[in-house]
């Protein structure tokens, strides 16, 4: 088999203005080509069947199910791969051959780990663990980074054998303990947690512990903006498993002024849509009136409608902010503090069909609850068509006729409907629409 490799060379005439590339073809033995990807192989491994193939490729082929040789579509006795070394070495001595041509010596390719070996450390780290041999659990953090770095084999090698069930009842072991005297090791168990994600139940238990969930809460008051990244990412994960975690978090001193400053100083974009994730957890759920009542007074309902002025429709930022205001508004002190800000409506009109479906859905609801409460809770009639005529002049009516028609989910089209309704008997007879917003629509309306 002929592979060509183009070189360019300068070949510069007398005036040293004209170029002319020379192509030059190298031939690559067959046997040094990978049967699945035709590529040169950099980790040869031989199968049961008797052929070789890149250790890459053939795990890929392994891992989507397949249980025969390609080559040969012999049913495999074993998946073990065997590392075909004279080979390698082969490919490699070629590879310095043919440097002039533009290939490179491959490197010899780390030993992948195994399972058993994966197994010994995790007793180790549970054995260290429990004593709190904060030493000893940290080299044997150190050993299960390496692996992780070297391949994506390795991290699900890992993964497979309940690193993470392991390494979160560390954590809640060592931040029982004390957290600040085992800050290190609790934040490199935090760093290893973070591409182990998602976790089972039993490691959500663990990480979800008051104990847990206090260290990670003391992290995010720590210079590190690393350590701040992996603890807020690791909340946030935690929380969407299971809403009971939300409780306990929320009745932790001191954590919704940190939330909220996230929100504000923006730190990292990471740092602040994991802040976005908690918060609309915490709002979210009625039997915590009294944690919305906080976030309300501290500030947040104009601190977000800020952050949706400044994210451009940036869906990421928009989707999670949209949905803190929706969550915010089911309270009446949030209610309130929306109706005094002007830019409240005609930021959640402007969202919808912008976005995301989902920010759509987030809009139309906070809308709702906005304009439904607004008849009930404002003191004076003018106060109370206020709110109804202002949707209206920023084209909130033609928005959710649309919505409706383009379709959308059961209770988002049943709050559209709600809301037309309401809005039909103040209809002005000249309404705003932003033009931009139905652009790439097809259907009139």
């Amino acid at each position: 088999m002929v592979l060509g490799w183009k070189i360019r060379r300068k070949n510069n005439n007398h005036h040293g203005h004209k170029k002319n590339l020379q192509a030059m073809e190298v031939e690559i033995p067959n046997h040094f080509l990978c049967p699945i990807s035709l590529d040169l192989m950099g980790d040869p491994v031989t199968l049961s069947s008797g052929i070789t193939y890149d250790r890459e490729s053939i795990e890929s082929w392994l891992e989507s199910g397949n249980f025969t040789c390609p080559v040969t579509n012999q049913i495999l006795r074993s998946f073990d791969q065997i590392p075909n070394h004279s080979l390698r070495k082969m490919i490699q001595e070629w590879g310095l051959e043919n440097q002039k041509y533009g290939f490179q010596r491959i490197p010899t390719p780390r030993i992948p780990v195994v399972p058993m070996e994966v197994s010994e450390t995790l007793l180790s780290v549970e054995a260290s663990a429990r004593r709190l041999d904060l030493l000893g659990c940290q080299e044997c953090l150190k050993k299960i980074q390496k692996w992780g770095a070297e391949s994506d084999r390795n991290r699900r090698c890992v993964v497979a054998n309940g690193a993470a069930d392991v390494l979160s009842m560390a954590f809640e072991c060592f931040a029982a303990d004390s957290f600040e005297k085992n800050a290190s090791v609790c934040e490199e168990i935090l760093s290893a947690l973070s591409w182990m994600f998602p976790i089972r139940e039993v490691a959500q238990k663990h990480l979800g512990s008051e104990a847990s969930l206090r260290c990670m809460v003391w992290f995010l008051t720590r210079t590190d903006l690393y350590a701040k990244q992996n603890s807020i990412s690791a909340l946030e994960e935690l929380l969407s498993y299971d809403k009971k975690h939300v409780e306990v978090l929320s009745n932790i001193e001191g954590v919704h002024e940190i939330l909220i400053e996230f929100v504000r100083q923006k730190i990292s974009p990471k740092i602040t849509k994991a802040a976005l994730v908690l918060i609309f957890h915490m709002v979210s759920i009625p039997a915590l009136e009294k944690v919305r009542s906080a976030f309300v007074e501290m500030g947040l309902v104009c601190l977000v409608l800020e952050t949706l002025v400044e994210s451009l429709d940036e869906k990421s930022v928009s989707e999670r902010a949209l949905g803190v205001l929706d969550g915010l508004f089911g309270c009446q002190e949030g209610r309130a503090k929306a109706y005094k800000n002007a830019l409240s409506i005609p930021i959640l009109v402007k969202k919808l069909l912008r976005v995301s479906n989902l920010a759509t859905e987030f809009s139309v609801s906070a809308i709702w609850k906005l304009c439904m409460n607004a008849l009930v809770e404002q003191d004076k009639e003018e106060l109370r068509s206020l709110v109804l005529v202002e949707a209206l002049q920023v084209g909130a009516f033609q928005k959710l006729l649309l919505i409706i028609q383009i379709g959308c989910g059961e209770e988002t089209k049943e709050k559209a409907t709600e809301l037309l309704k309401l809005f039909n008997p103040y209809r002005p007879e000249l309404e705003c629409i932003e033009s931009v917003d139905f652009k790439s629509l097809q259907r009139s309306f």
